[in-house]
Parts: C-alpha cells; sequence; structure tokens
C-alpha cells in the first residue's frame, strides 16, 4: 500500500552532522567518559557527566586537561542549594578542597541527603553560550542528572583541538551544536515508517513514526478516521481535532495512579474517534522531558514532601523541560497547520502558536482525581496554571 503522508524535501545542510556528533557525546557521557566541548575563541574544555564521576575517571579527567576541574549546575540547582539566588545561566562551583566522587554525588544528587556544611563553595554564573554551560545542556539531552564535573583544557599540545582529541581517543563536540540540538533534531524529523493499527477504542487508526535523520528518538503520530476530510469550505483548512501526549510509562503502559497521564491518552483516542477524525501526537518526552530515571527521582522526592514542581527543580531541571517544534513539524510533515488542542495547559497553546500552528480552540481534556494524584491536580492548577 503507497504511503499515505509523503516526505517533505529537505535542503542540505550541515545539520545531519552536527546531530550525530552530539548523539556520539550523548553515548560517551552516558557510559562514564569525558569529551572535549569546543566552543567561541579557542576555548575548550574537557566534561565529565556527575554520574559517571568515580575516582578513577576525575583522575583521567585531571591528568588529560592538565588543570583543576570544578562542577557546573544549573541555575535551578544553585538556587534550591542556597548557593546563588539570582542566576540564570548554569553556574561553576569552585570548592576549599580536592574534588572527589563523594563530593560530586552529594551535589549532584538531592537524594544523597548529605550536609555540605563542611565544604567552602565558591559559585559563579558562567556565561550562556560557554563550554561549561553547554556540557549541562549535554547532560540534559542525555536525560542524566544535570549536572557535569569540567576541567579547561590546559594541554599546550592542544593547539590542534581535533587532532589532539584524535590522539587521545577523546570525542570532540561544538558548545554551539549541543545549544542547537533540540531544535536541529526538530527540524530534521522525516517519516520512516507507517502502518494501519486498530486500536481498542478506534478501529480507523493509522500509526506514522517520525524521527531525526541522526537516529535519535523517535515520536509517533496516531491518525484516527480521515483528518484532511473537509466538514465546509473546499477552499478553507479546517482545523484538525489534535493532542500533543508526552510519553508517560508510569501511567501509560502501567496504569500509574500518581499522574493522570494514562487517563488522557486513552481518553483522547475515545474522544477523537467519537468525533471521527483527529491526530494524537506522541512525544518522546517522558517526565515533562527530564526522562524516565530522573522522573522516579522525582518521585522519591514527592514522598519526602516536594511537589512535582519543587522535585524537579531539586533535581536542577525546569518545571516543565519539553518543547514542542516536534510537535510542530509533524503536522506539517501530515499537512496542517491548524488545530483544535486538546489541553488544560495553556502553556501548550502558546507554544504551539509560536511554532507556527494555529490554535483555533482549547478543547478542555480533564479526568477525575483519585487519592494518589490529587495533589499532583491540584499543584498542575495551582502552580502550572493548568485549566481544569
Amino acid at each position: 500500500m503507497p504511503h499515505r503522508f509523503e516526505l517533505i524535501p529537505m535542503p542540505a545542510s550541515r545539520e545531519p552532522a552536527t546531530l550525530l556528533a552530539v548523539d556520539r557525546a550523548v553515548s560517551e557521557i552516558r557510559r562514564g567518559r569525558f569529551v572535549a566541548i569546543r566552543g567561541a575563541g579557542g576555548a575548550a574544555v574537557l566534561a565529565l557527566a556527575a554520574e559517571g564521576a568515580t575516582a578513577s575517571r576525575l583522575s583521567e579527567l585531571k591528568s588529560a586537561s592538565q588543570s583543576e576541574s570544578f562542577l557546573m549546575i544549573t541555575a535551578r540547582r544553585a538556587t534550591v542549594m542556597n548557593l546563588m539566588q539570582a542566576a540564570i545561566n548554569p553556574v561553576g562551583l569552585s570548592m576549599s578542597e580536592d574534588l572527589t566522587a563523594d563530593i560530586v554525588r552529594d551535589i549532584a544528587d538531592p537524594l544523597a541527603d548529605a550536609s555540605l556544611d563542611s565544604l567552602q563553595i565558591t559559585a559563579k554564573e558562567a556565561d550562556p553560550f560557554s563550554c561549561d554551560s553547554a556540557s549541562v545542556g549535554l547532560a540534559k539531552i542525555a536525560r542524566l542528572l544535570p549536572v557535569t564535573v569540567v576541567a579547561p583544557l590546559a594541554d599546550p599540545e592542544a593547539d590542534d583541538l581535533a587532532a589532539w582529541a584524535t590522539r587521545h581517543d577523546i570525542l570532540l563536540v561544538d558548545a554551539g551544536d549541543i545549544f542547537q540540538y533540540e531544535q536541529t533534531a526538530a527540524r530534521r524529523l522525516t517519516i520512516v515508517s507507517e502502518a494501519d493499527v486498530p486500536l481498542l477504542d478506534a478501529h480507523d487508526a493509522r500509526m506514522v513514526a517520525f524521527r531525526p535523520v541522526d537516529g535519535g528518538l523517535e515520536h509517533i503520530a496516531i491518525i484516527i478516521g480521515d483528518p484532511a476530510k473537509s466538514s465546509g469550505d473546499p477552499e478553507k483548512e479546517d482545523p484538525v481535532l489534535t493532542r500533543i501526549h508526552s510519553e508517560c510509562f508510569t501511567g501509560d503502559l502501567l496504569g500509574s495512579l500518581r499522574c493522570d497521564c494514562g487517563d488522557q491518552l486513552r481518553g483522547a483516542i475515545q474522544e477523537i474517534a467519537s468525533a471521527g477524525r483527529g491526530i494524537l501526537l506522541y512525544l518522546a518526552q517522558e517526565g515533562r522531558g527530564i526522562g524516565l530515571v530522573n522522573k522516579l527521582r522525582a518521585y522519591t522526592l514527592q514522598d519526602r514532601g516536594f511537589d512535582t514542581l519543587d522535585a524537579n527543580e531539586q533535581l536542577g531541571f525546569d518545571a516543565d523541560e519539553r518543547v514542542y517544534l516536534p510537535a510542530a513539524q509533524m503536522l506539517r510533515q501530515l499537512g496542517f497547520t491548524k488545530v483544535r488542542l486538546m489541553t488544560n495547559n495553556p502553556d501548550k497553546v502558546e507554544a504551539m502558536m509560536r511554532c507556527g500552528v494555529e490554535v483555533s480552540e482549547r478543547v478542555a481534556h480533564s479526568f477525575p482525581a483519585n487519592e494518589h494524584n490529587e495533589a499532583y491536580l491540584n499543584t498542575k492548577a495551582a502552580r502550572f496554571g493548568h485549566q481544569f
């Protein structure tokens, strides 16, 4: 059967190469290895994810860089640790003693329950587009705790950085590619597979898989009925009923009662099926973009008394790390620029409008609370501005 949805040609650029460089760097730091990050003006650092910091790795980092290392944390983490209250950009931390794996862990992970009172810590806000700041962005892309160990590259033989990195078997990535990664990946989404997949509540359903050209995270569009069918003026595009749903392993698959995600997913499919046509975009942005492992850490913090917003910030993340350009790109490739958006979140409406998708109507999409998620839903209303 021929594809229903044709790929939109993309202009040639170096974007695939930059995406691949960041993906390789993500793989390295998730394996506990350090990478070289090149910035403007010849600046360069070696960066190691805090979660990969061991005594041997820290020693290797010092030897390779020939300089002392320090920690980079997000402005959010600096604020909750009372280290710097007015920071906007990532913050560098220098210690009164040698940086050890235990110190790295205690600062990076709020679940470590460690006292840092004995440490003399000097905090300094970094330039927003520096190599140091880029290292924190790389940790976020890797879905790790957003804390890195950074050492300025002071080896006098590193004048030719690319050659030096090759000789030392260290992966080199540009800071600018890290900062632009999410936007670049969204722009480079293409349709890679599609099939009819009858669902329990929507027999006339089709799934279309999107993947960035570097082979990164895939997003899925669930097409129910024929959204392109017009109910009025043939010259006018009718807004399509659309739900943008961020993946939730615990709620969607396991039926977790801590959130309303499973109810929202199944409810959206039922509502679109009842309407006869529409689209559900299933985005690979678990835990509001922080990943499953960090979401479980946030759950533990919630069990200790933090609400869902404060828990994310304790971990060093923004309250919501999601981006919606992938959703807009998916809609455009499917041929739609106007939607009736099923959401309780006005920020999602504004985000889609900024991405060039016209939202003609916000369609309320809420479900009854239970004893396990009542506080969570109250926080969404009171602190995230959700309209139930």
